[in-house]
């Protein structure tokens, strides 16, 4: 089981401005407790503690159809974070964001999101969309719940993001200037707008290069390594009393070839003495359980130890307590499996999430090059190292060379009555700014999944998911949650420092 990409492990060296939602930025925000509520809710959902993520109360809505609205218009419509918890893995749904200047009978609705989501967990799951709406409007929210009923909590709005409203601004410019381009063809009224459109351009360049760092470096903090390293040492069965002693009392009643073989089927799982214990897989438990539990049995069996060669102590010892140990041993393994699961759950979560943010990677790489070819630089590593170079003066030098291209090119364009060519580099140049916001949507679930996974983490070492009876088993594994505990809450924050 692999918890981290080995080339991930570095520390997190920047505070960027990537868009995951923030308190203390939000405009409007809802967590359904008795003295928050700035929803109305008309139809199909009641608030209940039932369902809480956090606090005292959450929105449950039937199976079907429910609507809310907002009670007050939203100033600014940026980020939007909400979590979802089907209560039935048969359960899948559709939400559809919409938006209006008015709640009257006649107003008109505009589509601003979907989330969809089909059956399968029921923990709950952060989404987020982004809205980028400057504009003060309602918000309401239609819910299509299939096949069950839905929880929802903790909705959070945040500011549109500055790179957000850079490219608003750059629409904006290109559409003024096809407009113009219908009434007025004079170079000097034109300009300005080409100026404006190279800075603002170029400026996106920043935005790219962010994004690819926020990629390269998602799961680099050292506190998650930790973190994630503790989290495996409880799903290892030597680090447990109950086990080692199971081992010992078989070895005390084995013969050297049984000692060997028992030896050999523990040996995957790392020696506890010399801390180097092995992360252990579902694959791993599988192979080991059944085999060692029919090992013991034999070993205790009557016909073994009274033809073995053991002292009057020992054949006592394996006569009187053979079927106790291998009944301790059968509810050591069964609650080790729960433990098991939930680890493997989350590997499997953190697996899935590693390989978007490396598709999510190339993508933008290949996005940025394009880019950068469009803004008249070569397709060279020395340009796309400049963009991408920790040095600031580097990256002004390549921002002011693609922001002169763009406005020279659409400049010679004007200069020489060219109209077709220039609506054609108009169009061009819009396609490119339009397909960042792929991206940025794209983002918006890397990083919604990585604060659900954050969430099914801390839930997981919570000390009510302790599984363990033996007091020595329930300590050892609440030692270990414990500094696990530590280190994800320090990789939390690190990472809500980061993509703020």
């Amino acid at each position: 089981m692999r918890w981290f990409v080995a080339s991930l492990v570095t520390v997190f060296g920047f505070i960027s401005q990537a868009s995951v939602a923030n308190p203390q930025s939000a405009v409007f925000s809802s967590d359904f407790e008795s003295n928050n509520q700035h929803f109305n809710i008309l139809s199909g959902c009641q608030i209940s503690r039932e369902v809480a993520r956090l606090g005292q109360g959450g929105l449950l809505c039937e199976r079907g159809n429910a609507s809310l609205i907002s009670r007050y218009p939203v100033s600014e419509l940026g980020l939007l974070e909400l979590w979802v918890k089907p209560l039935s893995n048969q359960t899948s749904y559709r939400i559809n964001i919409l938006t209006s200047a008015s709640v009257r009978v006649d107003s008109q609705w505009q589509q601003v999101g979907l989330i969809e989501n089909a059956a399968g967990a029921t923990d709950y799951l952060a989404h987020r969309i982004s809205i980028d709406d400057p504009g003060r409007k309602f918000i309401r929210i239609d819910i299509e719940s299939i096949n069950g009923q839905l929880a929802l909590d903790d909705f959070v709005l945040d500011r549109i993001l500055l790179d957000t409203a850079l490219q608003k601004n750059e629409q904006k410019i290109i559409s003024g200037i096809l407009d113009q381009l219908k009434t007025n063809k004079n170079y000097d009224v034109q300009a300005e707008s080409f100026r404006a459109l190279g800075k603002n351009y170029a400026a996106q360049l920043e935005s790219q290069r962010q994004y690819l760092e926020y990629a390269n470096a998602i799961y680099s903090s050292i506190t998650f390594v930790l973190a994630s390293s503790e989290r495996n040492k409880m799903s290892n069965p030597m680090a447990y009393a109950s086990f080692r002693t199971i081992l010992a009392d078989a070895k005390r009643v084995a013969s050297p070839l049984q000692q060997a073989r028992l030896n050999s089927m523990v040996k995957p799982f790392g020696d506890l003495v010399t801390a180097t214990l092995t992360v252990v897989s579902a694959g791993t438990y599988a192979a080991f359980a059944e085999p060692f539990k029919s090992f013991l049995a034999s070993t205790f069996d009557r016909s073994n130890y009274e033809n073995a060669d053991l002292n009057r102590k020992d054949r006592k010892f394996a006569e009187e307590n053979g079927l106790k140990v291998y009944e301790k041993a059968e509810t050591f393994l069964s609650e080790l499996e729960k433990e098991l699961q939930q680890v493997s759950t989350l590997d499997a979560e953190l697996q899935l999430m590693l390989r978007n943010v490396e598709v999510f990677r190339k993508d933008l790489d290949k996005h940025l090059r394009d880019y950068l070819q469009h803004g008249g630089m070569a397709r060279t590593q020395e340009n796309y190292s400049k963009v991408m170079s920790k040095e600031e003066s580097n990256r002004q030098q390549i921002a002011e060379q693609v922001s002169n291209h763009v406005t020279n090119k659409a400049q010679g364009y004007l200069a020489s009555e060219n109209t077709t060519e220039l609506v054609q580099y108009m169009l061009k140049t819009s396609e490119q700014l339009d397909g960042m916001q792929e991206f940025k949507e794209r983002f918006n679930q890397i990083t919604a999944s990585a604060i659900t996974f954050y969430d099914r983490f801390e839930r997981s070492i919570a000390p009510e998911q302790n599984p363990f009876t033996d007091p020595k088993d329930k300590a050892a594994w609440e030692q270990h949650a414990k500094k696990a505990r530590t280190y994800i809450q320090q990789s939390k924050e690190g990472f809500s420092k980061a993509y703020m």
